[in-house]
């Protein structure tokens, strides 16, 4: 809901329901009719302490259309970020998404501008579907002025605020307990919204996830903690690091979903039953099946502990991208010709954008300290020796 707001800004339209540019070549081709149209989702959620939703679920050919641009342009854009860090435009840390997107996609379709996310450090498309643009994505992965971070944070610290997304978060697990605190200022402050907290499976046995359930159970806060399961921990399988690997139980007296994390359908469909019921009853844990089609992160070949016909297996059986792609076109609503004018249309947004990014400037060096101290105090920073110019700080 938020991308789709974007786009609006962005000087995009809506044609009944779908997002398309103006003067767009698939505008007219494709079914953007928003008439209901009633699916089952093909793998059944399973439920703790809690009775699964209804596997038929409602959709329209226009929320599918949208379904698969924007995974399309999430796809393209980690597939560039791919490129950018092998050319060392990119520095640092870089975790990729791409064969997760219907994880974010998927909640987006249930959640508005009450709710809040909070993630860890694959978070690149989590900007992009909170609202953020690609440029912004671009910019903040190389350092510069116009990235959603004013190029501080880069790859691992992803932020937008209005757009209820915070973070982006390096340290493994600590973004759950922040979540619970959202979700209790959310309470507080009596916001009809929810909190997803996400944190992946190898993060599932910090402490501090299991302290966090504990007190939002105790204040009955509003808050989903989202599992992306994707069966390897960095490097280790989820067998290998977990004696009970069925994360949506591990939550014990708070219930839980397992959903199938490939499916945009069925996390809408999850999203949107867990937040209903956490509104009213306090947490729920929601663990996605899903896949990442990378290494761990840019320094991990992804192929020294799985092989590399795991992979394309689960490419082409379990591809979010194309099981969208099969929707429309066993529906009708839209020819392969108008799909591949969405991916060339998509491409020329991600093209443009990384052009863009390129092109802005690196951080200003007084910026380099706000953010960071409070204003007024004249604090001054210096060099280690002390020997180096003082810096005063604002």
């Amino acid at each position: 809901m938020a991308l789709r707001q974007a786009w609006q800004k962005a000087g995009k339209v809506l044609n009944g329901g779908a997002l398309v540019s103006p003067g767009s070549t698939f505008a007219r081709a494709l079914s953007t009719s928003s008439d209901p149209l009633t699916l089952e989702i093909p793998v059944p959620f399973k439920g703790h302490k809690v009775d699964p939703p209804s596997s038929t679920v409602e959709t329209s050919a226009a929320e599918l259309v949208d379904f698969f641009r924007t995974m399309f342009v999430m796809r393209r854009m980690e597939i560039a970020a791919d490129s950018l860090y092998k050319s060392k435009f990119i520095r640092g840390f870089c975790h990729l998404y791409d064969g997760q997107e219907a994880v974010c996609v998927g909640m987006e379709a249930a959640l508005n501008d009450k709710d809040c996310i909070i993630t860890a450090y694959r978070d690149h498309c989590t900007h992009l579907g909170r609202g953020g643009t690609v440029l912004e994505v671009f910019a903040e992965l190389m350092g510069r002025k116009d990235g959603c971070s004013l190029g501080k944070g880069g790859s691992m610290h992803m932020y937008n605020k209005k757009g209820g997304f915070y973070g982006g978060n390096g340290i493994v697990g600590a973004q759950t307990p922040l979540g619970a605190g959202l979700a209790f200022a959310q309470k507080y402050l009596k916001v009809d919204g929810v909190t997803l907290a996400m944190y992946g499976d190898g993060a599932a046995n910090q402490g501090q996830l299991f302290e966090a359930m504990n007190i939002s159970a105790l204040w009955d806060l509003p808050v989903i903690y989202v599992c992306e399961n994707n069966h390897y921990g960095m490097g280790t399988a989820e067998w290998r690091s977990a004696k009970s690997p069925e994360y949506y139980k591990r939550g014990d007296y708070v219930p839980g979903l397992k959903v199938d994390g490939m499916d945009c359908l069925a996390v809408k469909q999850a999203v949107k039953f867990a937040k209903e019921y956490s509104l009213k009853n306090g947490p729920m844990v929601l663990e996605m099946d899903t896949y990442r089609y990378h290494g761990h992160s840019m320094s991990d070949p992804g192929s020294t502990y799985r092989t590399r016909d795991e992979i394309s297996g689960v490419r082409q059986e379990r591809d979010p991208i194309e099981r969208i792609r099969k929707l429309l076109l066993s529906h009708e609503f839209a020819s392969v010709a108008d799909l591949k004018a969405i991916e060339k249309e998509a491409k020329k947004e991600v093209e443009d954008a990384l052009a863009k990014a390129k092109e802005s400037p690196s951080p200003d060096a007084p910026e380099l300290f706000s953010h960071i101290y409070r204003k007024s105090y004249g604090a001054e920073a210096y060099g280690a020796d002390r020997k180096e110019s003082t810096v005063k700080l604002p």
